[in-house]
């Protein structure tokens, strides 16, 4: 399974970016996907999550400015960032716990990692 994030770049604080991130290859069923990110000299953390089914969870730092989203018809999750922080500043690595092999569990799976730089 390949995840290729897109979507990161510089912004202002207060403005707003959207990552997407498709998952390809030999998929059978992918149960959660989500958005870590890891700043500068601090532990990678997740963002947001989003289940097969709908469900999110998100971090309590961006609760009510951050929203995910996936299509599963197309294996892909966004991550719709609004009133951004400088604070947000940090490399956003996509994930997805995804089962690709008969007879082989489930497992987490990760894109490249795309750089999001918020400047006050």
């Amino acid at each position: 399974v390949q995840l290729q994030a897109s979507g990161g770049g510089l912004v202002q604080a207060g403005g707003s970016l959207r990552l997407s991130c498709a998952a390809s290859g030999s998929i059978i069923s992918i149960y959660r996907m989500g958005w870590y990110r890891q700043a500068p000299g601090k532990q990678r953390e997740l963002v947001a999550a989003i289940s097969s089914g709908g469900s999110t969870n998100y971090v309590d730092s961006v609760k009510g400015r951050f929203t995910i989203s996936r299509d599963n018809a197309k294996n892909t999750v966004y991550l719709q960032m609004n009133s951004l922080k400088p604070e947000d500043t940090a490399v956003y690595y996509c994930n997805a716990f995804a089962l690709h092999r008969t007879g082989a569990p489930p497992r987490d799976f990760w894109g490249q990692g795309t750089q999001v730089t918020v400047s006050s």
